[in-house]
This record gives structure tokens, C-alpha cells and sequence, in this order.
């Protein structure tokens, strides 16, 4: 287990995300993540796709931060999608029957297309959100920025 976790997002539509989860997920980093991504679906991200392909580790923590973050976008009138998901995730995801809630595609653009086939959305050609961005290892947001939502930005919280 490690004691960072990283999120990249991209913003490749307008109300919609992508962000790649690097790190592992338990219960050092679950409540980072849920509250980082839950930002990105508060913020104008309401369909978000989470790239789990560079997660070592998710124990039951991270599973519930999953779960949470399903709800917070089903609230927010979106979606949310897992993508590239790890063997030993998967089979979680399987036992739990979590996978019957939260679809799980092959890659990102895959979830991404099924995304954009399955709604339509009412913003502007490049939307805003404003992302506050984690450091010093509190958690705590250490500066917000707006950020056009076909742009990168990392994010990470070093908890060690």
C-alpha cells in the first residue's frame, strides 16, 4: 500500500470528466478520493468516468468511496463509469455485486462514448468548473483554480 494517491483529470466534454486514479485506494486514500472526484461532479462534472487502470490496492474503503461517488453523481442528475479496471478489482467489484451498479468498461474512451451516446447536454462548447487541489499531506484544498473542461490537472495528496 502506498500513502499517495493522484488523480489527472481531463475534461474532454463539457459535464464531463475523466480522471485517472493513480495510487492505491484504501482507507488512508478512500476519503481523498471521494472527496477530489465528488468536487469534479459538484463543480459541473456530473458524468465522470474514473480510470482505475494504475490502482495497486482497493480494500473495502475504497469500495464504499466507489459506491459514494455513484450516489453523489446519480444526484447530480450524471453518471459514473469505472474504466480499465484491475483483475483483483474486478473480482471485488464481481463478489459484491457492486458491478451490476457501476458499469465497468474496457478503456476510458470506451466509457466515454457510452457516455455521450446515452445523454445530451445543454453547456457551452468548452465549459468551466473551478478545481481545488489537495498537497502538504492534510488533504486539505491548498488552492483553486477554474480550469476550461478540456484541460488537464493534476491533483494529489501525499498522506504519509
Amino acid at each position: 500500500m502506498t500513502d499517495t494517491l493522484h488523480l489527472t483529470v481531463q475534461h474532454p466534454r463539457p459535464g464531463l470528466a475523466i480522471a485517472t486514479v493513480v495510487g492505491d485506494v484504501d482507507t488512508r486514500t478512500a476519503d481523498t478520493l471521494r472527496r477530489e472526484a465528488s468536487g469534479i461532479i459538484e463543480q459541473g462534472c456530473p458524468h465522470l468516468v474514473l480510470d482505475l487502470s494504475q490502482v495497486g490496492f482497493c480494500d473495502s474503503a475504497g469500495l464504499s468511496a466507489l459506491i459514494g461517488l455513484w450516489h453523489t453523481a446519480q444526484a447530480a442528475g450524471g453518471a459514473l463509469r469505472l474504466a480499465d479496471v484491475p483483475d483483483r478489482l474486478m473480482r471485488m467489484l464481481v463478489l459484491t455485486g457492486v458491478d451490476a451498479v457501476l458499469p465497468v468498461h474496457a478503456t476510458a474512451a470506451e466509457a466515454v462514448t457510452t457516455m455521450t451516446d446515452s445523454r445530451s447536454t445543454s453547456a457551452g462548447e468548452h465549459g468551466s468548473i473551478t478545481h481545488a487541489s489537495t498537497g502538504g499531506g492534510t488533504g486539505e484544498p491548498t488552492g483553486v483554480e477554474p480550469m476550461a473542461c478540456d484541460s488537464t490537472h493534476n491533483l494529489s495528496a501525499d498522506l504519509s
